[in-house]
């Protein structure tokens, strides 16, 4: 195929299911399309089943998960939450919404995740919880992490925005921490466009979580026949989707084996396809410990330094691939700089990773044809 012939392979598409749109329309011909009706129950179920959650409570999405977490947590201001530097300003907004500090703790220059070498030196006496991110669906040294966490007293609340499907030795991401957040955004392995999860792992937490979730009331309780009206009994918000959202949830949960085989096809064939030039060009492709099980959220290169990561997209548009680069540091943004604080020895890794760090196509409907042109268009580049 030449230059001119080729088609693009885009950085991202939707999968859509197979029930997904016989859902939907279920959703909307029902009579009710506000929250927590049958498809509400339905994906939570799947979702308490996949994660082994006590109990999963739907939300509009990851962010809004991350804030109901920083409510439940009772934080007070200038509390602190310890945050890797490297990942989505959701994970440190939600907890300074609450005018608490996240501190900003590096990453590991291997799985990119939270350094759990360097999170004990973080811990200060107001410090109230650790708020972990699974980089790409690999787990975070948990056990190290969750040691600190008892050992300080502090939450465990885990971003899982990335690991649904994932694994630490053996247990389900999303299973360590108090609390843990999803992401189902179009850009995840399940998605509803935009939407998320609060999984609660203390039953504890349960009915004041439902009440965050719907307003600050127990409006819940009354639908359910437990209380005779509903009222305004704590702080909260709108964070409960709208059915129809859940009914696409639902169907992608219940498609859930078949998209994993899928992505984790494409990611092997990354892998195994550019580990030669990767080795050769002093390329980093992603490290998975083998005590961690991924879910193939996301494929990444970590190419020498910023010009050529930038020559690298470039390089990779003109034949008619689009790839991306991600996080930029949270400790230098403006509102980091702000709201939070670095923990000692600062974040030299997250600044380096933040440079050289670009993202593959990778979904689903990702064929064999469109996956070797990726490959090709990517053992064609040769760093200058």
């Amino acid at each position: 195929m030449s230059k001119t012939e080729l088609s693009t392979v885009p950085f991202h598409r939707r999968y859509v299911a197979e029930n997904e749109l016989h859902y939907i329309s279920e959703a909307i011909t029902c009579g009710r399309t506000s929250g927590d009706g049958p498809f509400t129950r339905q994906a939570a179920t799947l979702l308490s089943e996949l994660t082994g959650a006590s109990d999963a409570l739907l939300t509009t999405s990851c962010t809004h998960a991350l804030e109901m977490a920083a409510i439940l947590l009772n934080l007070r201001p200038d509390d602190e939450v310890i945050v890797p530097s490297f990942t989505f300003m959701s994970t440190a907004n939600a907890f300074a919404l609450r005018s608490a500090v996240p501190v900003f703790v590096d990453v590991r220059p291997d799985t990119l995740n939270l350094d759990e070498r360097l999170v004990e030196a973080a811990v200060t006496d107001r410090t109230r919880a650790i708020a972990v991110v699974h980089y790409a669906g690999v787990g975070c040294a948990m056990d190290a992490i969750a040691e600190i966490a008892q050992r300080y007293g502090l939450a465990l609340i885990e971003d899982n925005a990335h690991g649904l499907g994932g694994s630490y030795r053996g247990r389900a991401l999303g299973s360590f921490g108090v609390m843990s957040a999803l992401s189902f955004h179009e850009t995840k392995n399940v998605q509803c466009g935009e939407g998320g999860a609060l999984l609660l792992n203390d039953p504890a937490l349960v009915t004041r979580a439902e009440i965050v979730r719907e307003k600050g009331t127990d409006r819940s309780r009354f639908f359910r026949g437990q209380v005779d009206k509903y009222r305004w009994i704590d702080i909260g918000s709108s964070y409960l989707p709208s059915d129809v959202l859940a009914a696409q949830l639902a169907s992608q949960l219940e498609s859930f084996d078949e998209i994993q085989c899928r992505r984790h096809g494409v990611w092997r064939a990354y892998d195994e396809g550019l580990a030669d030039w990767a080795a050769k060009c002093g390329i980093s492709q992603p490290t998975v410990p083998d005590d961690c099980a991924h879910p193939a959220h996301l494929y990444y290169l970590l190419l020498p330094d910023l010009r050529s990561r930038q020559e690298f997209i470039a390089h990779l548009a003109a034949h008619g691939v689009r790839a991306a680069f991600h996080y930029q540091p949270l400790h230098a943004s403006p509102a980091g700089l702000r709201h939070g604080r670095q923990a000692p020895g600062g974040c030299p890794v997250t600044e380096q990773i933040a440079d050289r760090l670009v993202r593959l196509p990778l979904y689903p409907d990702l064929d064999e044809d469109s996956v070797a042109q990726v490959i090709d268009a990517v053992l064609s580049y040769e760093p200058t």
